[in-house]
């Protein structure tokens, strides 16, 4: 299902060569194999096909993703790539996965505050995109966290394997952070990494939720939308900082049991 990415690179070398060894990149690099890591223990990646990426700190054309042929579960801060948006590798050993390349350059490109982009094929939330209708009911608490910030790829139309699809993509996302691909899976975009895994991670507990729910065979009942406002203006007061933390109680988990990932 992953498809090797195949460009003409340009040439490398130059006066002007971005220096990546600052502290503040290798922590993204850390916090972003974390999140694969932890991705993988809750079962929220598909095989090698699915794609984290975050902007470089410092460098606004240039973001780094994972490489192309490796599970979530094998990845270390080290082993992830920094590319350009014109395919080029300026930083790591191998290539990114060809849809990867195509859907978060376009999207780091044509929405500067995505500074973080993390699109899975993870169960629930997958399974409520190919069913009808709008997949997010706003009836458990955790869903709130998402009112108003969702849309809806309607119009899937096969792999992205060109800018053509990734623009197209970008173009569906709007002003949300969180868009449903129909028949494909889910994007959360953020100001940081520790935000997106945030946001991932509550994404998918809602819609298992939800698919628990629908399950039962009886209606279920949507919050009240001047509630459902409420509540979510009562969770995003804090949601930087709770994400912060989030992020730092799974380094300490993977600290415990996978202190590699951030080799």
């Amino acid at each position: 299902m992953a498809h090797s990415l195949n460009t003409t690179p340009s040439p490398a070398g130059g006066p002007n060569q971005p220096k990546l060894d600052a502290d503040d990149i290798w922590q993204a690099r850390v916090d972003l194999a974390a999140c694969f890591r932890m991705a993988a223990r809750l079962g929220m990646e598909e095989g090698i096909c699915n794609h984290f990426s975050a902007v470089v700190p410092g460098y606004d054309d240039l973001f780094i993703v994972n490489p192309y042929g490796y599970a979530f579960a094998e990845l270390t801060a080290s082993m992830l790539l920094i590319c350009d948006f014109h395919g080029n590798v300026v930083s790591g050993s191998g290539q990114p996965e060809a849809t990867a390349f195509y859907i978060h350059a376009r999207i780091h490109k044509n929405i500067p505050r995505a500074k973080a982009a993390f699109h899975t094929h993870m169960p629930y939330a997958t399974a409520l995109s190919m069913t009808e209708g709008d997949p997010l009911i706003f009836a458990g608490q955790t869903a709130l966290k998402f009112y108003g910030r969702t849309a809806v790829d309607r119009n899937y139309n096969g792999l992205a394997l060109d800018a053509r699809e990734g623009d197209r993509i970008a173009a569906a996302i709007g002003d949300a952070d969180i868009v449903f691909m129909k028949h494909h899976g889910v994007m959360v975009c953020a100001p940081n990494i520790a935000e997106a895994w945030d946001d991932l991670y509550y994404l998918e507990r809602a819609c298992e939720v939800q698919t628990l729910a629908l399950s039962t065979g009886r209606e279920v009942l949507a919050v009240a939308p001047e509630i459902a406002e409420a509540a979510y203006r009562q969770m995003r007061e804090g949601d930087p900082e709770s994400a912060r933390l989030h992020l730092e109680s799974v380094k300490r988990a993977l600290d415990r049991s996978e202190p590699e990932y951030r080799r």
